[in-house]
């Protein structure tokens, strides 16, 4: 609990009606969530406008509101609050509120379009293994050292997010390493956080459907570097063209990690295989766990990250070369008949372009690349016959499906996918609208040795339909099909 004055330090108040002493027990933008003590923030968000639930608010006794519009008439009893920004001001209440937790912990911030899940769980693996307490925010799963808490977001919201982060410091964490999204950005959800230092990837087509245009998708991951402060770090892949225009405004110090490049840190891929990397880093050679040259980026990306917070290079090296991935990514497994089966989270173009490129350079002449892929519904149309096109231009069988249709017609979204196929590709290209159905006629199509790559959900136990989710787990599926038919 604290005083409503104290939480709006920082905060950029327009006016103010009543008493700012009051005591506050909780902050909520969501009206349903307002009762006696509870302070609401009426947001503006891409569906509804939080100021329309005011009179909502008002009849649950919310002890205080904050607003970028006052309501035409006030509320005895209740202080109102008029801020130039809802969503900035909730971050820095909420990091007010819980005791300003990132100040007291070294939060790394990892954005791009790829890679960023892989990028924080190494780091979170890393420091454990190297002896600290540490915290993880990420799609798959958030942590606290091995304590699992489900992910709803790849960033939770500001009051989540700060009340996840106090838990870390209560735990005794000293790192955390979080994934930052363009939505994150532009909803203002780390807004009153202080990060140690942040990390860039990459960036390629995707969210074109929330932002509108490339243009302001950059610009969303470019406001993350905008915000860093002077005392921070921002790591930049060297290699993506539009590294440089990530820290053009930036008060961090900028470092730089490439494979192509001259800089900072700078790695070689020696040998490219299934079981593994084989990389030469900053002079030293190591051999990773992990499979193709997007993650020799993110598993430099890392390197790069703990020399920067002061942890001994060959050791920082030395415990990499002992990492997993995330659930989900470059996941496989091989069948009885020696198939090799598959499992990524892969659902951009560029994503799906990078992972069917590993897999053309580890695999035997000999070797079929089945490719099963779908794209999620109510997201970004435009990426859909792209995906088509980049899965029949680099794959022998490609089998067009179902992913997370969502409240889309499963139809109309393979129809969409259908038009990037080009007519040369039209007998090499399935189309089976049950995903389950599809992983049984890839796993039907493969003969011993071949390669099935299953693109789209990762690490995801679910399929989404009409707004239920399904149990779904393509990994799962995947081993089942083998067994069922004897492969």
């Amino acid at each position: 609990m604290q005083q409503l004055q104290d939480i709006l330090k920082g905060v950029q108040v327009l006016s103010s009606q009543g008493i700012l002493e009051v005591q506050v027990q909780s902050i909520t933008f969501d009206s349903r969530k307002v009762g006696e003590g509870v302070l609401f923030v009426a947001m503006r968000g891409v569906q509804a406008d939080g100021h329309e639930f005011i009179p909502k608010a008002e009849e649950a006794k919310a002890v205080a509101i904050v607003c970028e519009e006052l309501p035409a008439q006030l509320q005895p009893g209740i202080t109102y609050v008029q801020v130039k920004n809802s969503g900035e001001a909730l971050g820095q209440m909420a990091s007010a509120f819980y005791g300003h937790p990132s100040k007291k912990l070294q939060l790394v911030g990892v954005t791009g379009t790829n890679g960023k899940t892989t990028s924080v769980t190494l780091l979170h693996k890393l420091f454990r293994e190297l002896g600290y307490h540490v915290g993880l925010l990420s799609t798959v799963q958030n942590q606290i050292d091995e304590e699992i808490i489900p992910s709803t977001h790849t960033t939770p919201d500001a009051v989540r997010l700060n009340e996840l982060l106090a838990q870390m410091v209560k735990a005794g964490c000293t790192h955390c390493f979080m994934e930052v999204s363009s939505h994150a950005m532009v909803q203002q959800r780390v807004a009153g956080l202080t990060f140690a230092g942040g990390v860039f990837t990459n960036i390629t087509h995707d969210h074109l459907d929330y932002h509108g245009s490339f243009d302001e998708y950059i610009k969303a991951k470019k406001s993350f570097f905008d915000m860093l402060p002077k005392s921070a770090f921002a790591l930049i892949n060297a290699d993506d063209k539009r590294g440089p225009v990530m820290v053009q405004n930036t008060k961090a110090a900028v470092h730089y990690y490439a494979l192509r490049k001259v800089v900072d840190f700078k790695a070689r891929i020696i040998d490219n295989t299934i079981q593994g990397l084989h990389l030469e880093v900053d002079g030293q050679e190591i051999w990773c766990k992990l499979i193709g040259a997007f993650n020799a980026y993110n598993l430099l990306g890392a390197y790069g990250v703990a020399v920067l917070l002061g942890e001994d290079k060959i050791e920082a090296l030395t415990v990499l070369s002992s990492l997993d991935s995330a659930a989900g990514r470059f996941d496989y497994l091989v069948s009885d008949a020696l198939i090799t089966g598959i499992v990524d989270y892969a659902h951009t173009p560029d994503a799906l372009e990078n992972v069917l490129n590993t897999i053309q350079q580890i695999r035997n002449p000999n070797q079929k690349v089945i490719t099963l892929v779908g794209c999620g519904g109510n997201r970004d149309a435009a990426k859909r016959p792209l995906m088509a096109d980049i899965a029949c231009r680099l794959s022998d069988k490609v089998i067009l499906t179902s992913d997370n249709p969502r409240f889309e017609e499963p139809q109309a979204i393979l129809e969409d996918m259908q038009k990037g196929v080009k007519p040369l590709d039209f007998k090499k290209t399935l189309s089976v609208l049950d995903r389950r159905e599809a992983i049984k006629t890839a796993c039907m199509l493969a003969e011993p040795n071949d390669i099935i790559l299953v693109a789209g959900k990762g690490h995801e136990t679910y399929q989404e339909v009409k707004g239920v989710k399904h149990d779904f787990d393509d990994k799962q599926v995947l081993r089942e099909m083998f067994q069922q038919l004897g492969k």
